[in-house]
């Protein structure tokens, strides 16, 4: 089949099922496997340029409703007649799984996409056991924007990672996916580590002084211990397989005692038997 991945965590799903060599065409966000980079590229996942998509004669395009405004491009895809299937938008680790499967259903790799979602369930299963080691978890606050803040609610994977990894979401008391909130309650919650994401901008870009000049951060126990940590977006922020690397390195920040060392470039998934 020739496909055409139009955001990055669809693309990454793909490079997990071993379909990188099917692929014709990526959105310009995709960077893993560092093989779609020499792809053709087809504009932001928000503003997808449908000409060149159309050019490209493809068999299949996974789309995606994980941001906001993409609609736009299944609207596009349907005017044109363009075959296509939307991946859906999942909220949990486990519904990250199940996108390997409904990926693998629709490119015919459904015996391969299984057996990727065995493994992946056997790693969750081990970190759900080693996170009952932990005595005391955590507090964990993670921030996914600055200006306004922005961090994970109840309704979010990293509320998930947080609790394998041996540590707690400090807003897992706010049943939304994403809260709004200010730098006042941040230190008032107190959280014993600060993990900045800040979405769509790459780790060498992240200026931790952004944090430390804020109102009184040196009164805070993540900041007085020096646990403030800018993490890679990519493996926190996307909803695909990647999300365990994320789970295996702020795991092994938090407790390395009890979990698995986090080696860079080491994916659990590909490298698990």
């Amino acid at each position: 089949m020739r496909l055409i991945s139009i955001c990055p965590s669809n693309t990454e799903l793909l490079g997990y099922l071993g379909l990188i060599p099917s692929l014709i065409g990526v959105d310009d966000f995709s960077d893993w496997p560092e093989d779609v980079n020499a792809l053709p590229r087809l504009g932001p996942d928000l503003n997808i340029d449908m000409d060149k998509v159309e050019e490209l004669q493809p068999d299949l395009v996974l789309a995606s409703l994980t941001v906001p405004g993409m609609e736009r491009n299944i609207e596009e895809l349907k005017k044109r007649s363009i075959p296509y299937v939307i991946v859906p938008n999942p909220k949990t680790l486990t519904e990250v799984g199940e996108s390997l499967l409904f990926v693998g259903q629709a490119t015919n790799t459904y015996e391969k996409a299984t057996q990727v979602f065995k493994k992946y369930n056997r790693i969750l299963e081990n970190y759900h056991s080693l996170s009952k080691q932990v005595e005391k978890p955590a507090a964990l606050y993670w921030e996914w924007w600055a200006k306004p803040i922005f961090t994970p609610g109840r309704d979010n994977w990293l509320t998930e990672i947080s609790q394998l990894a041996g540590g707690r979401n400090l807003f897992e008391d706010k049943a939304q996916e994403s809260v709004q909130t200010d730098w006042e309650e941040i230190k008032q919650r107190n959280p014993d580590v600060i993990c900045v994401i800040w979405v769509g901008v790459q780790k060498e870009k992240v200026n931790p002084k952004v944090i430390l000049k804020r109102k009184d951060a040196e009164e805070m126990k993540a900041i007085q211990n020096e646990q403030l940590y800018i993490l890679e977006e990519p493996l926190f922020c996307r909803p695909s397989p990647r999300l365990l690397i994320g789970l295996n390195k702020i795991a092994s920040i938090l407790h390395p005692q009890i979990y698995p060392a986090f080696t860079e470039n080491k994916d659990l998934l590909m490298d698990d038997k």
